[in-house]
């Protein structure tokens, strides 16, 4: 295939203290050196998306570069061996808009080493439904299940359930076996928590006491806030249940006693999506193609746009107005 002289990307510049961001044209040139250059079909929008588009996080290390943490599309040229021309392959996070020109762009160039074939129960759309969002809800499973997490222990909470990660982690649980209750500040969005795998859904005050340990009520679960509620999760959780936490939408703050751990045995497990080893990466995205594959990605894709309209999703993710995953077209 012949890569055009010029293509779109969104691009994010910072002069100073001035941050710009919007589509312009790139050239193959103008991209992060990389062995595989692929003709994007999809990415997503995460809230880290959000922060880097608009600047109100310090996402990039350095400027100016493409947005999109993650991309999937066909291999247009490889100096790799093992990913050849045609190729269906996609990568989230490792370094994407923040070391490395991302995916909101009609081609990207991408270091081997991180690139990830399509697996066989995949559609590339489905993959960016899933994106980094999927990813992180299916690597908090991996480690709550390599720490010997088991339905018998109780249902799973998830917090910011109608997030991304949060709606794709109630879909998830669900389908590896497990009780899922969803906790949002949503009441509105009941319905839709339900259809897509909740068991229960709770409003935040499930999770406002604040006592050192409470009456076990979960087996654990995955937090995506930070703040008192993963310290009310903490102290509500089964003997030897796990915790992951993900986010911190509401704080990266944690207050809480040491009491769940010493005396209830409860573990509290990190899930940092962006530098996973290789290994486990492709282990994940194998299970989330097969047996942990979420049933409702049509659901759970909420909306589905263009480059022209990242602005305004940015802007609606940052204000809390958004539910499930953007689907990028590109």
């Amino acid at each position: 295939m012949t890569i055009p002289s010029s293509f779109p990307a969104f691009r994010i510049h910072q002069d100073g203290t001035a941050h710009r961001s919007g589509i312009e044209p790139l050239s193959l040139d103008d991209l992060s050196p990389g062995e595989v250059v692929i003709r994007t079909a999809y990415s997503s929008v995460n809230y880290k998306d959000a922060l880097a588009g608009t600047g109100e996080g310090r996402i990039l290390r350095r400027f100016p570069l493409v947005g999109g943490i993650d991309v999937a599309g066909h291999v247009v040229a490889s100096t790799d061996p093992a990913i050849r021309e045609g190729d269906e392959v996609l990568v989230t996070g490792c370094g994407l808009s923040e070391t490395r020109d991302g995916g909101y762009a009609q081609y990207a160039r991408l270091q081997a080493q991180w690139v990830v074939p399509l697996p066989r129960g995949l559609s590339l759309r489905e993959s960016m439904i899933l994106g980094t969002a999927g990813f992180t809800a299916a690597l908090a499973l991996y480690r709550m299940l390599d720490n010997r997490q088991a339905p018998a222990l109780g249902p799973l909470c998830v917090t910011g359930a109608t997030g991304g990660v949060g709606s794709l982690a109630v879909d998830i649980f669900s389908r590896a076996g497990f009780e899922v209750h969803a906790v949002s500040g949503k009441p509105a969005h009941a319905d839709y928590l339900r259809a897509i795998g909740a068991a229960q859904v709770h409003g935040r005050d499930v999770l406002a006491t604040a006592r050192p340990l409470e009456s076990a009520r979960f087996g654990g679960g995955l937090d995506n806030v930070g703040g008192p509620m993963l310290a009310s999760l903490l102290a509500q959780t089964a003997p030897y249940g796990n915790v992951a936490s993900a986010g911190l939408a509401a704080s990266p703050e944690l207050s809480a006693t040491v009491m769940p751990f010493i005396i209830r045995g409860v573990s509290l497990l990190g899930v940092a999506s962006a530098g996973t080893a290789r290994d486990i990466r492709e282990a994940i995205w194998q299970h989330l193609a097969s047996d942990w594959k979420p049933a409702h990605l049509d659901r759970i894709c909420t909306r589905e746009v263009a480059m022209a309209e990242l602005p305004d999703v940015f802007a609606t993710m940052l204000a809390g107005g958004s539910l499930g995953r953007t689907l990028v077209r590109l």
